[in-house]
């Protein structure tokens, strides 16, 4: 008879068929991966011919057999009956008495002297095989300890491979029921429900951009996030730095953590679990340290590397020993099997009432009837093509989700079952909305948009939309000058990465200030000097977990400077420092007592004039820091910086000193290089001045256009008369590219000419630019154009 235990010890990856996927991997990370480190809890699998000697033993095998064969696989009207019956079988069955003592006799082995609780888990031998993985399909059982009640969660394991979900999971895969088994493992219980638990992904789970590891977590037992019920924290950490031991932490974002799942004191339920409200101190901690992410995310490294595929982890963390544990890791299988450089962009050509909004799972538009569900017992409301409204989904609803063209929940958030299955299916899902159900009415035409960045909004009625298919797998690109991209909200990095291009040749700040930090660098030096108690308090709201409040200008920037730095590593990401005018910087919380009222902000106080005039010269420090800490700290150093608005040599110095003092040494940092825009005539007339002191130079071809034709392109009357093309602007521009050529410096351009105007891209390649950089719509025509421009400079 062959093995009807399996200890973790003597169980590889080749073990799929004999133990399922999810014991297999246990029990290869458990042998191959703990001398690097990685900490599973140890165990033993209940293996697949258990099982079946368990169905044989019983005389269940043509009796289950006969009820998949009378299943209605069209409408799937019985299938609830069906399963029902399959599981009471399974339930009324005997355990065979050399099974109980076979399972017993690893129990003992496992315990020792003292029994102690175990996790006690389904592992189907095609659950997680690459090409479908639903999470959840079979039940677990948490906090079993005893003899007879380890023997009751084995067999109700065995009777959830009839699940209603299992089964319809089957169907749908084509999976024949009777060949597939069910093992089960009984793994020492690692008490999360007094620490915290969550999952991970080797890769960004929304675009697949496989250089960052995402995880997330909750406090108490792990189950929270799977459901949805909570919102979790987030950490994304870049795998080249941490390759290289740098702090690769380059997002972190607090979840508010509502509840805490924890167990009940059930004597005669020890599984028994509730959800209590999560303590105010709690829900304002993240919880894991720096310290526990990083090892967390060398480890998923590490079962990556030794799977050589993404994978999908979840870790624990035991409250009574302050161990952390991976307890389960199986191939990621959504972005595996897609290829990301195919790419579906979908754009809305108008907006409406917006009814809700929430995190956007994927990137596409649904348009459909709403329709509010309470719960599974809805499930025939439901009709082909709707989009589900409801408060949260689990495993149960996986055969209803399959007819929705989109997923709205109130609850839940990246990592919950909504999103999984929407990840799964292929549509949009909006979640954590936490007013949809309200908000929505049964019934109504509702459109679903998850194209706007990593926000999805839900609006009232038929919006129109635009689908344009892009493939960029084999795009062909310029030989000599580099396309680059324009980029502002980190939100929208790892999705553009796919997009064929050279870099960022500008990345404006601006975005993340505004949309991020918020608050005016000088008022969160200068806090205790703010006169107006109202702004005062809004600060303390946004930095309260902040100690220091110049520490949370500085993390935010970093932050989101670092996810667009990550994104397109290791190509150039051209940081350009903050360019407010003073009416824009005024607009900032707590800006209006630090900025002058100026007739012309656009020529005013602006640019390098700020960094080094006592006005804001400590609001540079702390942007400078924020450079400091993407560059040294995480190891970012394709991040090189743009000083904009230089008037006049000497100001440039002066900005390049004011940085030295701040840390931003070229001297000391080699790789470090600092570019100038050449936005203003004194640029170009003086190049050469100030190509001794930069690196670099980018065109603003906006500004240099308007200062050179003195028009306001904000003025109805005259913008007629604004364009590049105009000869004094062409003139201005070919005059700075010479001069920055013959000096040995680079330079490019930023803006929407070269894209919209063929001849333009072919005078800029002419002159022989080293980059044009485009807005994320216009990069595939810019593309167009300069290889155009590059075939004709061939020919003549």
């Amino acid at each position: 008879m062959e093995s009807l235990i399996m200890t973790f010890n003597n169980i590889s990856i080749n073990d799929v068929a004999r133990v399922g996927g999810k014991n297999a991997s246990l029990g290869e990370m458990f042998n191959r991966l703990s001398g690097y480190g990685v900490t599973v809890p140890d165990g033993f699998a209940v293996t697949a011919n258990a099982f079946w000697l368990f169905i044989d033993e019983n005389s269940l095998r043509d009796q289950l057999k006969e009820l998949m064969m009378n299943l209605d696989t069209n409408e799937y009207s019985n299938l609830a009956h069906t399963g029902k019956q399959a599981r009471s079988l399974i339930l009324s069955a005997t355990m065979p008495q050399v099974l109980k003592e076979e399972i017993l006799k690893a129990y003992k082995a496992l315990c020792g002297d003292t029994y102690f609780e175990v996790a006690v888990r389904s592992s189907a031998t095609a659950e997680d095989l690459p090409q479908a993985s639903f999470a959840g399909q079979h039940e677990s059982y948490l906090n079993i300890k005893g003899e007879e009640n380890l023997l009751s969660a084995v067999q109700e394991c065995f009777a959830s491979l009839y699940t209603d979900r299992a089964i319809k999971y089957r169907e749908d895969n084509k999976f024949e029921h009777t060949k597939v088994a069910l093992s089960v493992g009984v793994q020492k219980m690692v008490r999360s429900d007094k620490a915290c638990a969550g999952v991970g992904f080797t890769l960004e789970p929304e675009s697949g951009f496989r250089d960052v590891i995402h995880l997330s977590g909750v406090w108490g037992l792990g189950e929270n996030i799977v459901q949805g019920t909570v919102t979790p924290d987030e950490f994304f950490i870049f795998k080249p730095s941490l390759k290289l031991g740098k702090k690769a932490i380059i997002q972190k974002k607090l979840g508010e953590k509502a509840k805490t799942m924890v167990y009940g004191n059930n004597e005669l339920n020890a599984q028994a679990t509730i959800n209590l409200e999560t303590a105010p101190d709690k829900k304002e901690q993240f919880v894991l340290s720096d310290d526990e992410v990083m090892r967390i995310a060398k480890w998923a490294l590490i079962i990556e590397d030794h799977y050589r595929k993404p994978m999908d982890i979840e870790w624990a963390k035991d409250g009574n020993s302050n161990e952390l544990f991976i307890v389960q890791a199986r191939p990621e299988t959504v972005h595996a099997q897609k290829n990301s450089y195919l790419v579906k962009e979908y754009r809305l050509e108008n907006k409406g009432e917006l009814l809700a909004e929430g995190e956007a799972i994927g990137s596409k538009i649904a348009v459909g009837k709403a329709r509010v569900l309470q719960s599974t017992k809805d499930a025939d409301t439901l009709q082909a093509g709707e989009i589900v409204v409801t408060e949260i989904t689990s495993p149960d609803w996986d055969p209803i989700l399959k007819k929705a063209a989109a997923i709205i929940t109130d609850k839940g958030g990246r990592t919950s079952h909504a999103s999984i299955v929407a990840r799964e299916l292929g549509v949009p899902a909006v979640v954590g909305s936490s007013n949809a159900t309200q908000n929505i009415r049964d019934g109504e035409i509702i459109t679903v948009s998850c194209c706007e960045g990593k926000t999805g909004f839900v609006y009232r009625g038929k919006l129109n939309y635009k689908e344009i298919e892009h493939d960029f797998s084999d795009s062909k690109m310029p030989e000599t000058t580099q396309p680059m991209l324009i980029v502002g909200d980190p939100e929208n990095a790892f999705r553009l990465s796919f997009y064929p291009n050279d870099g960022v040749g500008l990345m404006r700040i601006e975005f993340i200030i505004t949309h991020f930090v918020q608050v005016h660098p000088m008022a969160l030096v200068k806090f205790n000097e703010l006169k107006d108690e109202a702004t005062k308090e809004k600060i303390e709201q946004l930095t309260h977990h902040y100690p220091d409040k110049e520490a949370y200008f500085v993390d935010k920037l970093a932050q989101g400077i670092a996810t667009i730095a990550a994104a397109f590593y290791p190509k150039d990401v051209i940081v350009r420092m903050s360019d407010f005018k003073t009416n824009e910087y005024a607009n900032l919380v707590g800006g209006a007592q630090f900025e002058p009222e100026e007739e012309n902000p656009m020529l005013g106080f602006r640019g390098a004039s700020r960094y080094y005039n006592d006005r804001y010269r400590e609001g540079f420090r702390l942007e400078c820091e924020a450079i400091k800490t993407v560059r040294n700290v995480m190891g970012l150093t394709n991040v090189k910086v743009m000083i904009p608005f230089c008037r006049t040599v000497e100001e440039g110095r002066q900005v390049i000193e004011v940085m030295k003092a701040n840390g931003l040494n070229r001297e000391m940092d080699p790789s470090l290089e600092i570019y100038v825009m050449a936005e203003i005539p004194s640029n170009v007339l003086l190049a050469e001045q100030f190509a001794e002191i930069f690196d670099g130079f980018s065109i603003g071809s906006n500004d240099l256009t308007q200062l050179t034709l003195g028009i306001d392109r904000d003025s109805a009357i005259v913008s007629g008369l604004f364009s590049e093309q105009n000869e004094a602007a062409k003139w201005m521009i070919s005059t700075v590219i010479q001069k920055a050529k013959a000096a040995g410096r680079k330079i490019g351009l930023c803006g929407q000419a070269p894209s919209d105007f063929p001849e333009f891209a072919q005078f800029l390649v002419k002159q022989g630019i080293n980059s044009i950089s485009f807005n994320p719509d216009a990069l595939l025509q810019g593309i167009r154009n300069i290889i155009l421009a590059e075939e004709k400079q061939k020919i003549k």
